[in-house]
């Protein structure tokens, strides 16, 4: 799972949580536990930083408090740095205000958007010359909704159909695959894509706004989770195997996910 806000995980977790000082700062996170068999070689406690700001530790059921806290501990830097870093970002992010002249982001590429008022005209939505049209009847009501609304819908119908592209084309990779797994579309704040332990996904609409090879990584990260369901040694070695380059993708994604998320 590709976790870019609250995730269902940590939305079902028990609530537990820990806490440490770093930096003149107490820092709070919360511990995700996963039963692993007692055969894996995997019982490593898994640390992520969210855009959000959120730490989140995935353990091993029977890890301990001070097994956590150790591990935690030992990444400590690491973890303030990416919190500093994801806090600087919010710094030149602005909430949309759905008008003329603001940029919009459509296959990794920048497109300024520009509102079309015409009761003449049907409601749309089009790309022409490097702009985003947005048309709407003139003098409607709650212009910025009827904008943010049209744009959504418009997303969604793209990345459909771009995702369906996408997953005819990772599906070659990912031969341990049979048929092709459903997938359906859900907007979400930080979280790119989900596989279900039936080896259903999901994926967020935003991601429609990424280059290509970001897309294929979200789906071969997905597809991945078919044959390993937690993060592995051998989750990882498959990712590698099938995208030799996905930490730089990832890294490409990442570093615009504040972008592409915003709203």
């Amino acid at each position: 799972m590709i976790k870019k806000a609250i995730s269902a995980e940590i939305q079902k977790s028990t609530c537990e949580t820990g806490v440490f000082a770093y930096g003149g700062e107490i820092i709070h996170y919360d511990i995700i536990r996963r039963a692993i068999a007692s055969t894996s070689r995997t019982r490593k406690v898994v640390i992520k930083v969210h855009p959000d700001q959120r730490v989140v530790a995935t353990v091993p059921d029977d890890a301990t408090t001070e097994s956590i806290n150790n591990a935690v501990l030992k990444r400590a830097r690491w973890i303030w740095d990416s919190i500093r870093e994801f806090a600087s970002q919010k710094d030149y992010v602005f909430e949309k205000q759905y008008i003329s002249g603001e940029p919009m982001f459509y296959l990794g590429k920048r497109y300024m958007l520009k509102v079309i008022e015409d009761s003449e005209l049907v409601p749309s939505v089009k790309l022409s010359r490097g702009k985003l049209n947005v048309t709407l009847k003139a003098n409607m009501p709650n212009k910025q909704q009827n904008v943010k609304g049209l744009l959504n819908t418009w997303y969604k119908h793209k990345a459909k159909v771009t995702f369906h592209e996408r997953l005819n084309e990772m599906l070659l990779k990912a031969t341990w695959v049979e048929g092709l797994p459903r997938f359906r579309i859900m907007a979400m704040k930080t979280q790119w894509g989900s596989c279900s332990t039936q080896g259903n996904l999901m994926l967020n609409p935003h991601l429609v706004k990424a280059p290509k090879e970001c897309i294929d990584y979200v789906i071969l990260h997905e597809l991945c989770h078919i044959a390993e369901h937690n993060h592995s040694e051998k989750f990882w070695r498959l990712l590698t195997q099938v995208m030799p380059n996905w930490k730089e993708v990832k890294a490409k994604l990442d570093d615009m996910a504040e972008l592409y998320l915003n709203e």
